[in-house]
């Protein structure tokens, strides 16, 4: 099977935006590619953050993922910054990626403008870490959402540019598009980010789930119940995508347009299926928060494993760049 790689912050609580943008999809995957997926913690610094939460936040990402099926019988999960030769593979491509490039890519200007007292180096860099990343495994799929692609385009060019002036070592990783929609957070207009206080956590009580979809933005065109809106521009909507059935949405999207149905009848539908769908995934966490050292135990395995290939990886690029 061909190798796919992919990574996750451990930024905070897992969200579901990352559930159905990411999670979900790397959990569909398992069985048809060799999946290597990544707790990337030297991504996460990159901005500002608190040193005594950064290793029960790495846990806590672990716990989730496995909790959500990914299954380490059938994937290799392990933490970015266990494994040296990202970092030393990084260093590498530095050597040949145009600065233009980097200035070029949006989430650097995005982020830029987000944590203005902070713009370092290593956010200027971040894609080149990335590039490493997947790289470093010669992975050849990359699941990605349409905000990565930028990236993933550079990662395919540094690939190019590394192949051309030393030999051909590494192959171009090919996208593979997500087909979930892109969820916004509950002001229905920025993506969902724990920073900016609009996220629905996997490990939200349900109670708590319920009453932030109870004050999240809908169309704004729905002032009064009795006026029509429009579901194409309503983040709930997109969210009822990822949990409801098609009979449902059905429901949803005539009740809305006709204004029989209220945002209320909506915002309580949509909290039942997603209670209902990721209730199995908290009870798992719940067990594996009392087994912490079980977690541990498959990220240094995983990363035991990606070692193995990492060191293999690095021997060929030292002999292609002469040093050996």
């Amino acid at each position: 099977m061909k190798t796919l790689f992919s990574g996750i912050q451990p930024s905070g609580d897992i969200h579901i935006g990352n559930y159905l943008g990411a999670i979900r999809n790397w959990v569909r995957l398992l069985d048809k590619y060799q999946c290597i997926y990544c707790i990337v913690d030297y991504h996460a610094i990159t901005i500002e953050y608190d040193v005594q939460e950064m290793l029960s936040r790495i846990i806590g990402a672990a716990t989730v993922n496995i909790a959500a099926g990914l299954d380490p019988e059938k994937c290799i999960l392990f933490r970015q910054s266990d494994v040296v030769q990202h970092t030393e593979l990084a260093w590498v491509l530095n050597t040949v990626t145009p600065m233009g490039d980097l200035e070029r890519m949006t989430q650097f200007k995005d982020k830029s403008r987000q944590h203005a007292s902070n713009v370092n180096a290593g956010l200027f860099t971040y894609p080149v870490l990335m590039a490493a990343d997947i790289m470093l495994y010669k992975a050849e799929a990359v699941p990605v959402g349409d905000d990565q692609i930028q990236h993933l385009e550079l990662c395919r060019e540094i690939t190019r540019k590394f192949n051309n002036r030393f030999g051909e070592v590494f192959p171009e990783a090919q996208p593979l598009l997500s087909e979930s929609p892109r969820i916004l957070g509950l002001d229905g207009k920025s993506k969902m980010s724990k920073s900016l206080g609009n996220t629905i956590s996997l490990v939200d009580s349900p109670e708590l789930i319920r009453e932030k979809l109870a004050t999240a933005v809908t169309d704004e065109n729905r002032k009064r119940r009795k006026d029509p809106g429009n579901p194409d521009v309503c983040n709930l909507f997109t969210m009822h995508k990822g949990f409801s059935t098609a009979e449902q949405l059905k429901w949803v999207d005539e009740g809305c347009r006709s204004a029989s149905i209220g945002c209320l009848e909506c915002k309580k539908l949509l909290a039942d299926n997603m209670l209902a769908d990721i209730a199995p995934i908290q009870e798992r966490i719940a067990e594996f928060a009392k087994k912490p050292d079980l977690v541990r135990q498959i990220l240094d395995e995983g990363a035991r494993k990606c070692r193995v290939i990492a060191e293999k990886t690095m021997d060929e690029v030292h002999g292609v760049m002469g040093f050996k």
